[in-house]
């Protein structure tokens, strides 16, 4: 991990610490990080370890010159933190944010317009380092700066990269989203089972541990997701008799396209 200066990270709730500390177990230095957050109460675990913190950003110590400031408050804190970091942007310092709905132009307004801005869709599964990342860089980035960007992210999981910062949009409908369908489908999954007769705490136990069962297969295996399924349903068998309802013309497909497209068609109006 190169980094031409400190590392500010500005927030530390669940996505900051989990970043984090997948970057102190990828080997970066206690010493070379700073965290902005106004309590240190749940910070101890780092601060025992070297990192540094100040509780605002006028309370960073003068001349300190980061190379990376990642942004990880939310975001309708972002654009009254933004101002307090102008100089070190124009001092130099490249800007990785994963705050959603925000574009990177809003950054360069804020930041100035030569700031290299980095933008980063992740989801909540990287708090367990299984998450899904996808970054969007403007014209300011070098390779380098893209390189240290995915491996900052790659710490928690996978990253992709999109060159359209439109389609961002779309990732934020289907993975930044997503783990909340997924738990959705077993509210449904243990409903459905009680509804069938089981007791409510089997019923739970069994969907929760199918899906987090099913998601690690499909993980690791390298068969497509259809050819999963087919593995599962036997020809006359009792799956298939699901499945025809699920996938039928008005089934689960249809609905999820609907929904995808709701909930992008909602990030664009946010942005």
């Amino acid at each position: 991990m190169k980094l031409s200066g400190p590392l500010l990270l500005v927030g530390c709730g669940k996505m900051g610490s989990a970043l984090l500390e997948g970057w102190l177990e990828g080997g970066l230095a206690p010493v070379d990080a700073w965290i902005v957050e106004p309590g240190a109460d749940h910070l101890q675990g780092f601060l025992g370890r070297g990192v540094q913190h100040a509780a605002s950003a006028g309370d960073l110590p003068a001349g300190l010159a980061p190379g990376l400031i990642l942004f990880a408050v939310k975001p309708q804190m972002l654009a009254e933190a933004l101002p307090h970091y102008r100089g070190f942007a124009e001092a130099g310092a490249a800007v990785l944010s994963i705050a959603a709905g925000w574009r990177i132009a809003a950054f360069e307004a804020a930041l100035g317009s030569e700031t290299a801005v980095v933008r980063a869709m992740p989801n909540t599964p990287a708090a367990v380092g299984r998450g899904m990342t996808v970054l969007c860089a403007n014209a300011h980035c070098d390779q380098a700066l893209r390189d240290l960007a995915g491996e900052l992210l790659a710490a928690v999981g996978e990253v992709a990269w999109v060159e359209d910062e439109g389609l961002i949009d779309a990732v934020t409908a289907v993975s930044g989203g997503g783990p909340a369908y997924v738990f959705l489908l077993i509210e449904c999954l243990a409903e459905a089972g009680v509804e069938a007769g089981l007791p409510a705490d089997l019923a739970m136990q069994l969907a929760r541990v199918t899906v987090s069962g099913a998601g690690a297969l499909v993980y690791q295996s390298p068969e497509p997701a259809a050819t999963l399924r087919q593995n599962v349903t036997s020809p006359g068998g009792t799956t298939l008799e699901a499945l025809k309802i699920l996938m039928a013309e008005d089934g689960l497909q249809p609905l999820m396209t609907k929904a995808i497209a709701a909930a992008t068609a909602r990030s664009r109006e946010l942005g």
